[in-house]
């Protein structure tokens, strides 16, 4: 009796609110009321949601460093990537339907709430047990994140517009990825790996409380109309007799929302791949330094928050709110600069630039059609989340999949070779540099002799039979999508 009312007491705490009386006001005051809230609650999400991510890719900045510790090998790695992608798939399914009917307010305060704990505890251990389960355990959090925006902008943004929004919110990839990138690089060459995870808990954690307090519920909830009759754009699918519970089971009979999941899993592969491995590739197999691969993962970021930024813009005012040829135009993009860093040779600066920026915008614009809006074009406004939770599960599945398989790929194609490499004491700096030796201050200065002949290993990672996989998956992505182009127009009966 004591759990079941606790239950009811947790289920009651997070479930949405009820609609109160229609708020008898001016029609510009109404109007005022609901264009603060929707604000706040753009910002929110979108702010929000950016921070979720730097508790997701901040791993993917300590990579290199637990590297050369020997902490993790890069098929633990793989692993432990794999573990928060296949729980994340799994959540962003469940969570998806939840959020549906919770109070988003306080659901996605409580999941970056969650992820700033598990990353301050993430910062204490080495075990590859606890980074496989706390990992994986901060992928089902990290899935409460996504849909609570989505199912928020649904609610407060209707159908002819919300291409525009859903396409800025998702900068808010870019905006963590851009500050994990920066801030996080920094603090782990500063401070070590483990601040890698205790700076980015606490950040995780000061952002949940503040999104508890700007974060807003449905409009219905504050006694507005809903967004469709505010704008006077209803959705013609949406029938008022509808329950939550028969039109999330209408999405999941809607062939062209699975096919849409098969689509994003394939790019997510692709997606998933730069996020996880393209630090480790630009630095350990084109020899970038770490200070300029950053700079370079900082144009990805920045051409996929441009992508993400205009891609709705472009839909809803060249396209009519249709998305399928953006989405192919930009599909082939980024297949085709995928496919240039296999065939072209490296050593031209301006030229792995150009294919990082082709990539990141190919990816925004992606990301933002097949990774949630076109599903949720084509359901009702109160099942957005169902439809989220369907494609988001087989995103992140074609994640984790990528996550495993990429890590195994980097260690199958690596080679570790022993030489001889000849070094010389701080001692005999002047007489070594004359003949062109390194010094090497590791050396005791009072050895005997001048020069010494020293055994090291060196590794090299071969990166082709990984981005051919990720090639292959962007372009069977793009075969994928060609089968729902009519989808939308189907749905409303055009």
């Amino acid at each position: 009796m004591k759990q079941n009312g606790l239950l009811s007491r947790i289920l009651r705490y997070f479930s949405t609110d009820p609609d109160l009386p229609r708020i008898q006001a001016d029609d510009k005051v109404i109007k005022r009321m609901f264009e603060w809230r929707r604000l706040s609650v753009f910002l929110s999400i979108t702010i929000g949601y950016g921070i979720y991510y730097v508790g997701r890719l901040n791993f993917s900045v300590v990579k290199p460093a637990m590297l050369d510790e020997k902490v993790l090998s890069a098929t633990q790695m793989g692993i432990v990537d794999s573990a928060l992608l296949f729980a994340y798939a799994v959540g962003k399914f469940s969570n998806g339907f939840i959020a549906d009917r919770a109070n988003v307010r306080k659901f996605m305060s409580f999941g970056l709430l969650a992820v700033a704990i598990i990353n301050l505890i993430l910062g204490s251990t080495s075990m590859f047990i606890m980074f496989v389960a706390l990992w994986g355990l901060n992928g089902w959090f990290q899935s409460i994140g996504a849909p609570s925006s989505i199912v928020s902008l649904a609610n407060w943004y209707s159908p002819r517009e919300r291409g525009t929004w859903y396409g800025i919110w998702c900068t808010s990839h870019d905006i963590g990825g851009a500050l994990n990138v920066i801030i996080t690089a920094v603090v782990v060459e500063a401070l070590g790996w483990r601040w890698g995870f205790w700076g980015t808990g606490i950040v995780c954690g000061i952002s949940g409380a503040i999104l508890l307090l700007t974060m807003k519920d449905r409009p219905q909830t504050y006694g507005l109309p809903s967004v469709s009759e505010f704008r006077n754009d209803p959705s013609p699918i949406a029938k008022k007799s509808d329950s939550v519970k028969r039109l999330q089971i209408e999405v999941l009979k809607n062939p062209a929302v699975w096919t849409l999941g098969l689509s994003s899993a394939l790019m997510y592969i692709t997606r998933y791949g730069m996020y996880g491995w393209a630090i480790v590739f630009l630095h350990k197999t084109r020899g970038y330094s770490l200070a300029e691969t950053g700079l370079m993962m900082g144009v990805f970021f920045t051409a996929s928050m441009i992508g993400e930024a205009l891609s709705g813009l472009i839909s809803d005012v060249f396209f009519k709110a249709n998305r399928n040829v953006p989405c192919l135009i930009f599909g082939l993009l980024e297949t085709a600069c995928l496919a240039a860093f296999l065939m072209l040779p490296e050593g031209n600066r301006f030229l792995d630039y150009a294919l990082m920026g082709g990539i990141g915008v190919a990816l925004g614009v992606l990301v933002s059609f097949l990774g949630g809006l076109m599903a949720v074009d084509i359901v009702p406004p109160r099942a957005a989340g169902a439809a989220a939770g369907v494609v988001g599960m087989f995103s992140y599945i074609g994640a984790g999949i990528q996550g495993a398989a990429s890590g195994w790929l980097i260690d199958m194609g690596k080679t570790v070779s022993e030489k001889t490499v000849t070094v010389c004491p701080n001692a005999f700096a002047d007489a070594c540099g004359s003949v062109g030796i390194d010094v090497a201050s590791q050396f005791n200065p009072a050895a005997f002799g001048k020069f010494f002949e020293v055994k090291t290993t060196e590794t090299i990672y071969d990166f082709t039979d990984v981005l051919l996989f990720w090639t292959i998956a962007s372009g069977l992505s793009v075969i994928a999508a060609l089968f729902v182009w009519n989808a939308e127009k189907r749905a409303r009966g055009a």
